[in-house]
């Protein structure tokens, strides 16, 4: 296994903390000539393609970065993988701000219209176009096994949560650090709704898919959605307040500023495909993912451990506990 990523920009950061036995490669999808030669060496057999400029707001700042790293990392990549014959599947992970938001009440599928107001969520529905020109163009189904032998698809999650997240401009991470620096966490947009999901639960989508991709099975070669049930979908207000139930020193007060930048109001996403396609479906509730992320923090900030394999291990058996009941 390798990764190819730039240093950890946050300190702490949750890559040191798990030291990983993996091959880890410090670089720049935007560097294609460095990236390609990684691909050589390495021959990969399948890639997960995560390298992002992740942040809206930092993408109202930084714009031609964002869209250098979201759209032409994106072409870099699948480059990379198209002067690679060991490569059988790819899988792109955009976001489900790659859609075009038009705040209605019900989830977005796989065939809606791509868009995005801010830069970061115009570079997702690029990088989603990008990928649907390279299936087409270099990696067409019709020419599967004769031509090629690659498979490729791409997957939008809803908003990712889980514990060792430090990144600036998150929920999760400011309300962490305002805890553990006994401060209250001022909550700019109360009422945003997100499909809220642990971060376990769209990657075990990923590598079920990614399973099916390998075998060769080519009806999975194309978009899919990996979110929460509905009620995961609640307002940003709501969340803190199951946190709190979890960590009694976590204080919040509501502060909305009307000079913030732009952010969507209600985003879900309707991932009837990969539950009936895929068999996949989420294996914590709401309530158990928002306390998996509380005690993770609170054991990190308060006792210095870091949980996150007892966390895994603990999903992997409630996993293969449903798997075992549905047939997955």
């Amino acid at each position: 296994m390798l990764g190819y990523a730039l240093e950890p920009n946050t300190n702490p950061n949750h890559f040191s903390m798990l030291d990983m036995p993996i091959e880890s490669v410090v670089g720049d999808i935007r560097d294609g000539k460095n990236l390609s030669d990684v691909f050589k060496r390495f021959q990969p057999e399948i890639v997960f393609h995560l390298a992002a400029q992740p942040l809206v707001r930092l993408s109202y700042n930084e714009p031609v970065e964002t869209f250098q790293t979201n759209v032409m990392g994106t072409v870099n990549v699948f480059e990379a993988c198209r002067q690679t014959p060991s490569v059988r599947a790819v899988i792109n992970i955009t976001s489900d701000k790659c859609y075009e938001n038009r705040e209605w009440v019900w989830g977005y599928r796989e065939n809606d219209s791509m868009g995005g107001y801010d830069p970061y969520s115009a570079s997702k529905g690029c990088s989603e176009l990008v990928t649907t020109a390279y299936r087409n163009s270099f990696f067409n189904l019709d020419e599967y096994g004769r031509k090629h032998n690659t498979l490729v698809a791409s997957v939008r999650a809803g908003n990712v949560i889980g514990g060792g997240d430090w990144a600036k401009d998150r929920i999760i991470t400011d309300l962490m650090e305002a805890v553990s620096q006994e401060k209250k966490l001022y909550i700019r947009n109360p009422n945003a709704t997100r499909p809220w999901q642990h971060v376990l639960e769209p990657l075990s989508g990923y590598l079920l898919l990614g399973q099916k991709l390998l075998k060769g099975k080519k009806e999975f070669a194309e978009a899919w959605n990996f979110g929460p049930n509905d009620d995961g979908a609640i307002p940003v207000v709501q969340m803190v307040q199951e946190m709190q139930k979890i960590w009694n020193k976590i204080d919040y007060q509501v502060e909305q500023n009307k000079n913030n930048p732009h952010e969507a109001g209600l985003l879900k996403l309707d991932c009837s495909k990969a539950r009936i396609k895929l068999n996949w479906k989420n294996i914590w509730s709401s309530d158990t993912t928002f306390a998996k992320i509380a005690e993770w923090y609170r054991m990190f900030y308060e006792e210095g451990s870091v949980i996150t394999e007892s966390q895994l291990d603990e999903y992997v058996r409630e996993l293969e506990k449903n798997s075992s009941k549905h047939g997955r």
